[in-house]
């Protein structure tokens, strides 16, 4: 039987890109900003880091955590999947957080002693809730009036939260 001879940089490249592979779907990934929900903060077509090791190991291609061992904190600015879709916001309250609204001038939301504007359906929509619920958080988008967002959708469950910007 003949040994099959791998020449030396073919078992290099091989073992680099397998590193790489590892190194995208568990620690680090570069991800494109797609929309002006995140201006002036992120611009489109902007490129940053995630950290996916931030809160947890996350499912390479799943949305659930294997290990988590820390959480969301206010004003991190988290990536998450909605709908099958990566989405980059804020995290402007985490959960047990107390939630005002008021009608007085105009429909508003407020969190941490920050007021965030709301149109009529989103008030509705969110209204009754008194605090953000166990195990998500609030996530809006720093354009606020071009930002589709926890006042639209709902709060973001915490196990969705794939990491954190590190790097812009």
């Amino acid at each position: 039987m003949r040994k099959i001879k791998v020449p030396r940089y073919a078992l290099t490249l091989l073992t680099g890109i397998c590193i790489g592979i590892i190194i995208k779907f568990f620690f680090l990934d570069i991800l494109e900003v797609q929309g002006k929900s995140m201006e002036p903060t992120l611009s489109d077509g902007q490129k940053i880091f995630v950290n996916k090791l931030a809160y947890g190991i996350t499912e390479p291609f799943g949305s659930s955590r294997l290990f988590s061992w820390d959480s969301p904190q206010e004003n991190d600015i988290v990536v998450f999947l909605y709908k099958n879709r990566l989405v980059v916001k804020r995290c402007v309250a985490i959960e047990n957080t107390i939630l005002e609204y008021s009608t007085e001038s105009g429909y508003t939301l407020t969190a941490n002693k920050k007021e965030y504007p709301l149109t009529e359906l989103q008030y509705n929509l969110l209204k009754e809730t008194t605090s953000v619920p166990e195990g998500t958080i609030l996530a809006i988008g720093d354009n606020y009036s071009n930002s589709i967002d926890s006042r639209t959708y709902g709060f973001v469950p915490q196990e969705n939260i794939l990491g954190r910007i590190t790097v812009r």
